[in-house]
């Protein structure tokens, strides 16, 4: 028998992926199932884009391209980054892989030694924890609170950090919880960052363009610059084009750490698809009104949910900020009891009567770091999301 590593051991498969494989599932054997698992946009691909990857097609740009990325598409990435920005990085300043989630693995392996520590705020995306443990790190949760929007405050981070701290994960606008930093936010985190040089700052800004309500956004390295030559600014085009199948993502950081961060993703994957290459200098170099309407939809459906939530007896959602989840609190059902004398005993157990009663795969927040909670995705039709807050109101209204 071939035996599995004992590293293996210190991970678990991405929850958020389970989930949604087993809605699937149960949707292939006919079952009436509304997943809302998938962090997913529901809405097409450019059509621009997608003629710019038949024409590379067409060319035969069907090779080998560069490991770290086409010449053309770092360009594009460079002129993202200053015109959106405000950064300044050199082609050998950027990164190109298969995802956001590659440049983020590509960097814990590049710079982590066992036992080094990443302080990942509470709730996280699920695979921060993962990736971090994989490298041979030790990732450390650190709680925010509703209070404070969800969002690392000073005092909280300078308890955190040890003489073991690598990296600091942020993540703005925030899966799940929808917070986002301002500038004076992100200010006050470098404050406290300026008295221990060691320590990197990871920053995913896969959700940067889905705002709410006349938000701006800031990435630490721009907002503080005295961070820049220690940050990685990890992107792509995933969620604001609606490109998660195409796995195109890119990181921005200091010379060395890209080569390093190359030099992993020569073992791995080698060079992202040269289809979806062309594919992402079209939609970064094309026209954006597409992105902007786009977050306005995802408003009116965060909206419309967090009104429905409310009204279900037990749960109580915030607005959230940006990205496209709403990450609502089901405190008041746990220790009820279904209707077949079930006792809801945690947020894992009313997701799986969620979806054997009603239908509705939703992901449950401990899988976030953030027990008590749910992780709703509201990157579905309002038909869609309308029915399933009907059916998540009649579930709690069941419970004694």
């Amino acid at each position: 028998m071939i035996e599995i590593a004992a590293r293996m051991s210190r991970f678990e498969e991405s929850a958020s992926a389970r989930a949604s494989q087993i809605a699937r599932a149960l949707k292939a054997q006919g079952r009436d199932i509304l997943a809302m698992t998938t962090g997913e946009p529901d809405f097409p691909t450019p059509e621009h884009v997608k003629q710019a990857a038949i024409e590379a097609m067409r060319r035969e740009q069907t090779k080998y391209t560069n490991i770290d990325g086409m010449p053309e598409l770092k360009r594009a990435v460079a002129a993202k980054f200053k015109r959106e920005n405000g950064l300044d990085y050199k082609p050998d300043q950027i990164i190109v892989g298969a995802g956001a989630k590659q440049a983020i693995f590509n960097a814990m392996t590049a710079t982590l030694e066992p036992g080094d520590e990443v302080i990942v705020p509470s709730p996280y995306y699920v695979s921060y924890f993962d990736i971090a443990r994989l490298a041979g790190g030790e990732p450390v949760a650190v709680h925010t609170s509703a209070g404070d929007g969800y969002k690392l405050q000073p005092a909280t981070l300078d308890a955190a950090i040890t003489p073991r701290t690598r990296w600091l994960v942020l993540n703005s606008p925030s899966n799940p919880s929808g917070a986002v930093y301002s500038k004076a936010e992100l200010q006050a985190l470098a404050a406290v960052l300026a008295r221990h040089p060691r320590v990197a700052v990871l920053s995913d800004d896969i959700y940067e363009h889905i705002l709410f309500d006349g938000r701006e956004f800031h990435t630490p390295a721009q907002a503080c610059p005295e961070l820049y030559e220690r940050t990685l600014t990890v992107n792509g085009v995933s969620k604001a084009y609606a490109m998660t199948g195409w796995r195109l993502g890119y990181a921005g950081g200091p010379k060395h750490l890209i080569h390093a961060m190359a030099k992993v993703q020569s073992q791995c994957t080698h060079g992202p698809s040269s289809i979806s290459q062309a594919a992402a200098i079209a939609a970064l170099d094309g026209p954006q009104d597409i992105v902007r309407e786009r977050s306005r939809m995802f408003q009116q459906r965060r909206d419309f949910v967090v009104e429905a939530l409310n009204k279900a007896p037990g749960m109580h959602a915030r607005m959230p900020e940006g990205a496209f989840y709403v990450f609502p609190s089901c405190a008041g059902v746990i220790g009820k009891h279904t209707p077949d004398g079930k006792t809801i005993a945690s947020d894992r157990d009313f997701t799986h009567y969620l979806l054997e009663t009603e239908g509705v795969a939703l992901m449950d927040g401990t899988a976030y770091g953030a027990p008590g909670h749910l992780r709703i995705s509201i990157a579905s039709s309002v038909e869609v999301l309308g029915e399933a807050c009907i059916r998540i109101q009649r579930a709690c209204e069941m419970l004694r």
